[in-house]
């Protein structure tokens, strides 16, 4: 046996190892569609060559819908709502005071005073106990009709003709009186009313601060009160595209109001203390706020994941942007949104559009119980009820508020039995 055994060979494993390498981060997921542009306003018509109308729809097909989206009142409507929104950027609700409201400004505001005073002077059916829409709430809308010539008179308008047209798109505004639910459509139905009144000369442009900072949110704080009081439903299965169940446009002109904000950022709406300390004064906070207070589970990721989402936004100015493109596309571009809209004399309809039969406007939503139209998707047509906004054939939804009130009422609390997405 040899003296001295040979050493094992130790392996070079240098050469062996994989390199490691850091990760490259992926790149974040861009939407490519140019945000759209604020169209410039046209001036009001002139009033003496209106012949004016009862509002009635007129997309009743694919083919009406597109027509409508190369028409002089689709650009209107964009230059309108835009124009609103581009007049509240980097201003927060208290800086728009009474002395700064036009008179007819002011009549608006006390005609919401006046609506929230009947709902107050309407109270819900509390034996009802349902989860779903209260059915008080068509007392209420029967209120409303039976006053709104009367606030269309303060309001200047000494047509009733006029009056007809334009009390429509308000009493639209509150809700739908059979299915007792509320959504964009409707949100949209009452800007629509203020459109009316620039129209008519009523209000300029140099109102619409005013009109944004002081009408909307006025009406935005109705709405709420409407939808707590009488349990309203969302108007479609997905509420308004997963950022809220019921409005939009307070995160279109709060991402406005906050485009230049020195130190409150999009992450902000996950803070507690921001959130109380400015929700008041910026739409969008506020908005947050009210969907928080509706759930019964806590946490934006859970029941409103989009909202989670968009708060990893860079700046405000793409969540700016990218609200208006989804006014686009998602209210506007979309069909069973639009084949509810009503076309008068002040948002016309163009030539070729149908026209409904009948003598068109079936405008009493009482009548429109069990109506029906057959509407054209992608080239398949099939019947679909008169009644429903938002997701087309879409299933009834219960009231997120009243499953929280019901858990406030019980003092079940977070007991109550969750349900995310409700």
């Amino acid at each position: 046996m040899a003296a001295h055994q040979q050493a094992p060979t130790i392996p070079n494993l240098k050469n062996m190892i994989p390199k490691l390498e850091p990760r490259r981060r992926r790149q974040a997921h861009e939407n490519r569609t140019p945000h759209p542009e604020t169209p410039s306003l046209p001036s009001p018509p002139n009033s003496s060559t209106l012949a004016f109308q009862i509002p009635a729809r007129r997309i009743l097909s694919t083919a009406d819908h597109e027509l409508f989206l190369s028409s002089p009142s689709y650009n209107l409507i964009i230059a309108f709502i835009f124009g609103l929104s581009d007049a509240v950027i980097d201003t927060p609700i208290s800086a728009v005071k009474d002395e700064d409201c036009s008179a007819p400004v002011k009549t608006i505001i006390s005609i919401l005073d006046e609506a929230e005073a009947l709902v107050q002077a309407t109270p819900p059916d509390e034996a009802d106990g349902s989860r779903f829409g209260n059915k008080v709430f068509r007392d209420f809308l029967d209120k409303v009709k039976a006053v709104s010539h009367a606030w269309h008179q303060r309001l200047g308008l000494d047509s009733d003709a006029a009056i007809a047209e334009v009390e429509t798109y308000l009493n639209q505004s509150f809700g739908n009186r059979t299915r007792i639910d509320y959504g964009s459509g409707h949100e949209l139905n009452f800007m629509i009313w203020i459109l009316c009144l620039y129209q008519l000369r009523i209000v300029d442009k140099s109102d619409f601060k005013p009109l944004v900072l002081r009408v909307f949110v006025r009406y935005l704080s109705l709405m709420r009160t409407i939808q707590s009081t009488y349990y309203l439903e969302p108007a479609g299965s997905h509420g308004v595209w997963g950022l809220d169940d019921y409005q939009f446009l307070p995160f279109l002109f709060g991402a406005s109001q906050l485009l230049h904000h020195p130190f409150i950022t999009p992450l902000a709406i996950h803070q507690q203390l921001t959130i109380e300390e400015f929700g008041h004064d910026f739409m969008y906070l506020g908005q947050v706020e009210f969907v928080n207070s509706t759930k019964t589970v806590k946490g934006l990721r859970w029941h409103s994941p989009m909202l989670d989402d968009i708060s990893s936004a860079k700046s405000w100015s793409k969540i700016e942007g990218g609200m208006k493109r989804m006014f686009v596309a998602e209210v506007l571009r979309k069909l069973p949104v639009m084949q509810h809209f009503l076309f008068g004399s002040l948002i016309p309809a163009v030539e070729g559009m149908s026209v409904e039969s009948d003598g068109g406007g079936a405008l009493d939503e009482g009548d429109l119980e069990g109506g029906t139209i057959v509407v054209e998707h992608d080239g398949v047509k099939h019947v679909h009820q008169l009644n429903s906004w938002g997701d087309c054939c879409g299933i009834k939804v219960p009231s997120a508020i009243a499953a929280a009130q019901a858990a406030r009422k019980t003092g079940a609390g977070e007991s109550l039995r969750r349900i995310p997405f409700d």
